[in-house]
């Protein structure tokens, strides 16, 4: 079983989100490509933002970010 393309754009926009602070959020700019637009509005019909155009991260965002940064860590790690 492999990642979906949109499960793949979804991890990446999670992985832009800072983890430091609760504070600082992500705006998806009506430009940005269709992609991550879309990703956007998913991760917001899921719970895991809370704006369609980005926002903040709830707390299921903030454990899947947390987890889709480590995959991104752990894999880039592997690449070395």
């Amino acid at each position: 079983m492999s990642f979906t393309q949109a499960q793949l754009e979804e991890l990446e926009l999670l992985a832009r989100f800072s983890l430091d602070t609760e504070q600082q959020g992500l705006k998806i700019h009506s430009d940005a490509p269709a992609a991550l637009v879309a990703a956007g509005r998913r991760l917001h019909a899921k719970g895991m933002i809370t704006q369609p155009d980005g926002g903040y991260l709830t707390p299921l965002g903030h454990e899947t970010s947390e987890h889709a940064q480590a995959l991104r860590t752990l894999l880039t790690v592997a690449e070395d």
